[in-house]
């Protein structure tokens, strides 16, 4: 196959070819480097370029379905098997992207080998030992707060009893500010159905999210009626980085007052959005993410769908400077469909406020489907845009210059991606 169709090739798929050619490393390795390693003809594996006659291969496809209009998947027969591979996007694809996930995970851990740790009562852990490490992802050295693997080696709804025990147990620490790494993860399991087989989401340009240190992950903001650009953005960065990374992702009032939503909340890692809760993340080494446009756009209209508003005052720019952390533009196609607003309401904000006095809403959007439309995702990264100035507040005309900046490619990259856009749903 040539580079160029290599490049439309969904990750998993291109993981199954590595296999299939041997390519060293693969499970550590980003889409554009499967694409480099598969084109090429050196020590990573053989070549996998299509051959004149299809006979003469393993890993020639022939198409079994023919693509119309309507049609929302492509499927293709492996020739010589019965496996089928799935079309980018289709919802076919979203077991094998498990599957790959899956594997790309394992790597992180000891075959065999469990974790000693035994609590004063005489409790066992007996958890997978991580790669480096003495001890489980919970009561070994690794970085609970930065990265994040699963606690049974693999994602999977068989590990909930263990989670589950050791949740009981109370047998590990948490962050300061409520992270709590069990239910965090079984969080992560239950988002990634929406992120594989719901939304199906495909992700550009994961390899500029930076491997290591804090970052703010800034991006378009979109939902009417749940923050799912928030889930998916954290689904993102944990499934498709290829070291693991937990994205801290911020949230207004609403998230943390109200019980039970509250301190779910904070235990799945979410950050209060105040300049002391995303400084405490960032000096701690984490990946904030943040919806500069705020209530303007989470509650736009549909007629202002993927129109990015203004970024206030440009206070993740001060935040990312005092920090010294670089700023990444994201952005995403998908969340502000979801629950298309057909108006926006001042009288439904002044109820919420009788309600929430402290809640900061304007308008309140009115959409008609209370179960999410099932649209296609697209979210794209783009490279860091370093700090000027590391430690110190930036002069505040600046502030506001640089955050316009990156709302300007956020909404470049927007028109870009909805221009070729196919299909929605």
């Amino acid at each position: 196959m040539t580079p160029e169709e290599l490049k439309q090739l969904t990750k998993a798929d291109l993981l199954a070819l590595a296999r299939r050619a041997d390519v060293t490393g693969r499970s550590k390795m980003s889409k554009a480097e499967l694409v480099s390693a598969l084109s090429s003809n050196d020590s990573t594996g053989p070549a996998v370029d299509a051959p004149d006659d299809p006979s003469d291969t393993d890993i020639a496809f022939t198409e079994v379905g023919e693509l119309d209009d309507d049609a929302f998947d492509i499927t293709f027969r492996e020739i010589g098997t019965d496996r089928e591979v799935s079309a980018p996007g289709s919802r076919e694809s979203g077991r094998a992207r498990r599957a790959a996930l899956n594997e790309r995970l394992a790597s992180f851990f000891e075959p065999g080998r469990r974790c000693a740790w035994t609590s004063l009562e005489g409790n066992t852990c007996g958890l997978p030992v991580v790669v480096d490490d003495t001890a489980c992802v919970l009561h070994g050295s690794h970085d609970l707060v930065n990265i994040v693997l699963p606690l049974g080696g693999h994602l999977g709804f068989d590990t909930w009893p263990a989670m589950l025990r050791h949740l009981w147990m109370a047998s590990y620490e948490t962050d300061p500010i409520g992270l709590d790494p069990v239910v965090a993860e079984m969080t992560w399991h239950l988002v990634n159905f929406l992120y594989f087989d719901y939304f199906r989401v495909e992700v550009e340009g994961i390899e500029h999210l930076p491997m290591d240190g804090p970052a703010i992950l800034a991006a378009n903001h979109g939902g009417a009626a749940l923050p799912y650009d928030g889930l998916m953005l954290t689904a993102a960065v944990a499934n498709e980085s290829p070291i693991p990374r937990r994205l801290r992702v911020t949230a207004t009032e609403l998230f943390n007052i109200i019980p039970f939503l509250a301190p779910w909340f904070r235990k799945a890692g979410g950050l209060y959005a105040s300049r002391e809760d995303v400084l405490h993340a960032l000096g701690a080494g984490s990946l904030v993410g943040v919806f500069p446009e705020g209530e303007k756009g989470f509650m736009k209209p549909v007629w202002d769908a993927y129109e990015v508003q203004r970024f206030g005052r440009g206070g993740f720019i001060s935040i990312a400077e005092q920090a010294g952390a670089p700023v990444v533009p994201v952005a995403i196609v998908g969340s502000e469909e979801v629950h298309p607003a057909v108006t926006v309401s001042t009288r439904l904000a002044k109820l919420v406020q009788l309600i929430l006095p402290d809640q900061r809403v304007d308008q309140i959007a009115v959409f008609l489907n209370p179960i999410p439309l099932p649209v296609r995702w697209k979210i794209r990264f783009h490279p860091p845009v370093g700090p000027d100035h590391p430690g110190q507040d930036p002069d505040p005309l600046e502030m506001l210059e640089r955050a316009e900046s990156v709302r300007r490619t956020i909404q470049q990259s927007l028109d870009e991606m909805l221009a070729s856009r196919g299909r929605r749903f």
